[in-house]
């Protein structure tokens, strides 16, 4: 299993964020996501936003704790990097 998790940094809706990406598959990915209870509507685009309550949990059902500068740079690696200009629909 290669699923990544950067620290509780990101700002949003008076929480710290996590995102939580693999390196293999989405497939990976949303099967890890499901395990945990995460909810699809978390999904953006190549990763999933998880608030900081729930990094232990990523963590301890066997997520890689990473910084954000690896996880960005393995995921750009593994080819499932959605690109920003995607995210916006140009």
């Amino acid at each position: 299993m290669s699923v990544l998790i950067d620290p509780p940094m990101w700002p949003a809706h008076g929480h710290l964020w996590s995102h939580v990406v693999s390196d293999t598959s989405y497939d990976e990915l949303h099967a890890f996501a499901s395990t945990l209870g995460i909810p699809r509507r978390l999904f953006d685009h190549d990763h999933y936003d998880l608030p900081e309550e729930r990094y232990a949990d990523a963590v301890d059902a066997g997520a890689a704790e990473v910084s954000g500068s690896t996880l960005i740079r393995r995921l750009i690696a593994s080819g499932l990097r959605v690109p920003e200009r995607d995210r916006r629909g140009v």
